[in-house]
């Protein structure tokens, strides 16, 4: 079914719809949060009789009337499986228009399924919703947050919205409230998701809506902690190189000093990207690119 948080929250914002969708996913829980702020609905993973009353449509097999949608544009945090699996669905019952980076059009279109209506860049206004696009690449290339807009903030930073403009932030895989978030190869980009921690450390937002767990109550605390994660394990793959590691799995044998079964492909693929990051540094030997490049897309070795 799916649980319904509907807010509100105090603060300037409008209250944020958070509804946790039962869905397949490597993330602990196995839910993805649907958000629903300021007209927007972002990360659709499925259609539930809770996300339809968030969006105020009706359940098709049941008696409940519904009432008037109350979405005006459908967008998501990032195109992988886990958070777009209802995005053509609910823009049909709800007929709201759906948008995409502009950058990265066709790799939604492939997702969801849907060729968006509009699309958007960072600092943007989703369609005619009170929430606007904030870069946060990193997990993925086209991973974006949405801030939520008080009442009379308009002044934009670099990457989207200033912090006394926005007191909320929909995050999606940019953090979570416990654990870590997976940066792997080949998508994930290690550089640039620090910086977008950083970035959104440094806005000052009160809280962090993520898509998988609870909501961020301490965004600087969390940001700092991953932040601290992600150079602490740098430091541990620059260890084992310098050590002589002289492969990917010598690498991750050093750099994990527990048991991953379940897991050690997301281990792989998360060592293949700081290895990656430390090359284009020009802190590894350059050998690396071809012990790197004989990783295949899902992070396991070439035959």
């Amino acid at each position: 079914m799916g649980a319904f948080d509907p807010g509100p929250f105090p603060g300037p914002s409008p209250s944020i719809a958070r509804v946790e969708v039962p869905v397949e996913t490597r993330a602990p829980g196995g839910t993805t949060n649907a958000h629903a702020a300021g007209g927007l609905l972002v990360d659709p993973a499925a259609r539930t009789d809770a996300l339809d009353a968030a969006v105020g449509v009706a359940d098709a097999d049941s008696d409940r009337d519904g009432g008037t949608p109350e979405i005006d544009a459908i967008a998501v945090t990032h195109a992988h499986p886990d958070h777009v699996g209802a995005v053509a669905e609910y823009a049909d019952l709800t007929g709201a228009p759906v948008f995409a980076h502009a950058d990265h059009v066709d790799r939604f279109a492939a997702a969801t399924g849907v060729e968006p209506d509009g699309t958007f860049r960072g600092g943007d206004r989703v369609g005619d919703t009170g929430v606007r696009a904030v870069e946060t690449p990193g997990h993925a290339p086209d991973h974006v947050a949405f801030a939520v807009e008080s009442a009379g903030g308009s002044d934009e930073g670099d990457r989207g919205v200033a912090a006394d403009a926005a007191r909320e932030l929909l995050c999606g895989d940019l953090a979570v409230a416990e654990g870590s978030v997976v940066v792997g190869a080949p998508e994930g980009d290690l550089r640039e998701y620090l910086d977008s921690l950083d970035c959104v450390r440094a806005a000052g937002y009160d809280r962090l809506y993520p898509g998988h767990g609870p909501v961020i109550d301490d965004p600087e605390g969390v940001c700092d902690r991953l932040i601290d994660h992600r150079l602490e394990r740098e430091r541990t793959v620059l260890a084992a190189v310098e050590d002589g590691a002289s492969d990917v799995e010598s690498v991750v044998d050093a750099a994990y000093e527990r048991d991953l079964t379940g897991v050690a492909d997301l281990a792989r693929a998360t060592v293949v990207a700081h290895l990656e990051a430390l090359l284009a540094e020009g802190r590894i030997g350059r050998e690396w690119g071809d012990r790197i490049g004989g990783e295949r897309a899902d992070g396991t070795p070439k035959e």
